[in-house]
Order: C-alpha cells, then sequence, then structure tokens
C-alpha cells in the first residue's frame, strides 16, 4: 500500500474500551499506511489499557470479558488535533470517565472546530454530548441504550430500517464530520465510510468483484478472523466464514491471546462471537480467489477433518491465493502448500513449517511467496493486511 498523502488518526484510548471496535480499526488503518497514535488521559507511551470484549452470551444483555491490552504509543498531552485527520474512539465503559474528564471533552470539542473526523461506536457517543456537538439536529445512532440520551441533548436518533436483530445492522451513519456506528457488527461498513471520508481511492486489478472465503471453526482467534474480514468488506470485496459442521447464523467462539509479563505463553481468554455467513455444502471453489486460515486452535479441529482439506486442496488445483496467520498455517501444511515456500513464523510454527517442506521465516512478520501470504502472529496483522490486498490486486492510495 503506498500513499501520495499522509494520513494520521487519533486512537482515543481507556481501561475497558471495547476490543473489536479497537483494534480493527488500529490495524487497518495501519495496513493503508496511516500513522495511528493510541494515548490516553493521566497515561504516557508505554502505558497499558485494558481491552474487554462485550458480546451477547445467552443472557438479555451483552456481557463484558477482559481480554487482553493494549499498549499506548503517544503522550495525550502531546496531542494537537490540527496533526491529524480523525479522532477514533471506540465503544466501551472508559468513556463514561472520559466524558466526565474536561480534558478529554475540550480535546473533542477542538477536533470538531477544526471540521476533523470524528469517529465514534456504540457508547462512545457520549463524548459528543459531554461536548455538546450533537445539538442543532446531529444525525446519530449507538447501542439503542443511548438513543433518549442522544435526542436529550439535540441529536436526531438514527436506525437502519427493518432491523429485527443488531447482527442484521451493516450500515452506519454520517452526518458532516460525524460518523457513528452502533457497535463493532457494523465495522466493515463503518471502515469503508472512514476511508471514504479520509479520501482514500480503492481500485482492483479485476473487473469483477474480488471473493475472499475464510475457514474457522470453534476457538479461532479473534483478531485473527475480524481484523481481516473487516478490512476486505471495507475494500468492497464479498467475504464469506464457513466451517465444516455449522450452517450459515450458525456461532464459533473466538479467542485472545494476552501474553503477561514473566510468562512464557500468552493466557487464552474467550473472545467475541463469530457468526458462520455460509454452509459448508453451498461453498464453491471457483466463486472465490482466495483462501484465509486464520490462527487459533481451529486449526486443529480442520486439520482433523478431511472436507476441510479436501476443500484447500480443490483451491490449490485452480492455484488460487492462500493466506494463513499463526497456527492457520496446520491446515495447509496438511495439504501441501507450504512445501517449497518461505513462511512467516514463530517458534511455535517453525517445526511444523519445517516438516511441511517449508521454510521459516523468523525475521519477517509476513512473508509473501507466490500466492502464498503468512503472517507469524496477529501482532503482524497490518503486513498481513497489506500483501493480502496486494497479492488480490486491491490496493488503498490516499
Amino acid at each position: 500500500m503506498g500513499s501520495a498523502v499522509k494520513k494520521s488518526a487519533l486512537l482515543l484510548c481507556g481501561d475497558y474500551m471495547e476490543a473489536y471496535e479497537t483494534m480493527v480499526p488500529l490495524y487497518i488503518l495501519q495496513s493503508f499506511g496511516v500513522s495511528v497514535h493510541c494515548v490516553s488521559p493521566n497515561h504516557t507511551i508505554g502505558d497499558r489499557c485494558v481491552m474487554a470484549a462485550h458480546d451477547f452470551l445467552g443472557l438479555e444483555l451483552y456481557t463484558e470479558l477482559v481480554v487482553d491490552q493494549l499498549t499506548l504509543n503517544a503522550n495525550f498531552d502531546d496531542v494537537t488535533p490540527e496533526d491529524y485527520d480523525v479522532i477514533i474512539i471506540p465503544g466501551g465503559r472508559f468513556t463514561e470517565i472520559l466524558s466526565a474528564d474536561e480534558k478529554c471533552v475540550a480535546l473533542v470539542a477542538r477536533f470538531a472546530e477544526s471540521k476533523k473526523l470524528i469517529f465514534t461506536s456504540c457508547h462512545s457517543q457520549v463524548m459528543l454530548m459531554a461536548a455538546g456537538l450533537l445539538a442543532g439536529g446531529v444525525k446519530c445512532t449507538a447501542f439503542e441504550s443511548m438513543k433518549t440520551l442522544i435526542e436529550f441533548s439535540g441529536g436526531e436518533w438514527w436506525q437502519q430500517p427493518g432491523i429485527q436483530s443488531i447482527f442484521e445492522i451493516t450500515d452506519c451513519v454520517k452526518d458532516g464530520n460525524f460518523v457513528s456506528m452502533i457497535g463493532w457488527p457494523t465495522l466493515g461498513h463503518g471502515i469503508k465510510v472512514l476511508l471514504e471520508s479520509l479520501n482514500a481511492k480503492i481500485s482492483s486489478l479485476k473487473e469483477n468483484q474480488t471473493s475472499v472465503l475464510f475457514l474457522i471453526g470453534d476457538y479461532v482467534e479473534d483478531y485473527g478472523i475480524n481484523v481481516p474480514f473487516r478490512a476486505l468488506q471495507a475494500l468492497g470485496c464479498k467475504v464469506d466464514a464457513v466451517t465444516p459442521n455449522k450452517k450459515k447464523g450458525e456461532m464459533c467462539a473466538t479467542v485472545v491471546y494476552d501474553l503477561e509479563e514473566g510468562r512464557q505463553l500468552p493466557e487464552e481468554k474467550r473472545g467475541h462471537n463469530f457468526f458462520v455467513s455460509l454452509s459448508w455444502e453451498d461453498v464453491c471453489v471457483d466463486d472465490y480467489d482466495c483462501v484465509v486460515v486464520p490462527g487459533g486452535r481451529s486449526a486443529e479441529l480442520l486439520v482433523m477433518n478431511e472436507k476441510a482439506v479436501d476443500l484447500v486442496k480443490k483451491f490449490a488445483e485452480k492455484d488460487k491465493v492462500f493466506a494463513a496467520i499463526g497456527q492457520g498455517k496446520l491446515l495447509l501444511a496438511a495439504t501441501g502448500v507450504l512445501k517449497g515456500k518461505r513462511c512467516a513464523s514463530g517458534k511455535g510454527m517453525k517445526v511444523m513449517v519445517k516438516v511441511a517442506g517449508g521454510e521459516a521465516v523468523e525475521s519477517k512478520g509476513c512473508v509473501t511467496d507466490g500466492k502464498l501470504v503468512t503472517a507469524a502472529t496477529v501482532s503482524d496483522l497490518p503486513a498481513f493486511l497489506s500483501e493480502l490486498s496486494t497479492a488480490l490486486g486491491v490496493s488503498v492510495m490516499f
């Protein structure tokens, strides 16, 4: 990804911010060459903020699950709104505290005064209320519990028509320099609107729509499926996620790996639910340009399933693009796709790559070898997205 104009984004952070709504825009913007500064009041570079996953687990309201932490890369007190093109405020309980912080409210107001883009999600629209930015009928959406407060603040509540469930929502709303979303289910379209608002030019070498198939299962890595899935949606690609033993609309559990200081390996924590978008029997290899296998323990499940192995072999016979993150290379190894190929690999996958006939590359987080794109870990997702987009003939320029 190359850019004629350098873009910069400010990500306003705090403890218990929504992980999905933080990491998806962070990694996607970085992959397209946007500089992203992550800051939090009363914190400095190197400090960490706790992130949480909010999802429905069979109860009447969403459950909050602590997942991992984000390391800040800039100082709040050094922020000058004129240096940025957009401020992104994820959802999460941290916005309740920040909405009472005069410095944070003043910062958001300064972005508005400078006609900079303000991107909010789920509950972070409270920052717009605190700064008095909704007065005059600004059109806004959010998690539905915020509806009355938005209207009390002088805003106009907007909701996508014909929706029966939060998971059917695909849209967001833009009014002037304000972009708001109901929450993480809308991030694919939300990121698309964000890119367009930053004057991004998205182009493809293909005349027809690029199509990508994700092979997943229970305990797929949360960011490993959600970040590339939403990124490719934002780029206008057709994306589907399938698993051998579940139907369209059924749920796969995801996991997040949180490495705490002093431990050899990260702790595995439950992440967001991910819903299968296509039933297995409806998959046709000819309909897709690429197959992606995210990381997580789901790769162990897939490699033991003959249907999954056979499907990857069919992609190989058709000379399609292959991509894998972390443990996802296990499924590609079982089908012979890694033989003679250079693969990005952390220590945990090094032996597996070698016995499969590949060359494990530990010096780079992401490696492209022909039509094979691999990433060592989810931390390498920005480079992975950039190289996968290139392999698919899709580009983003500012």
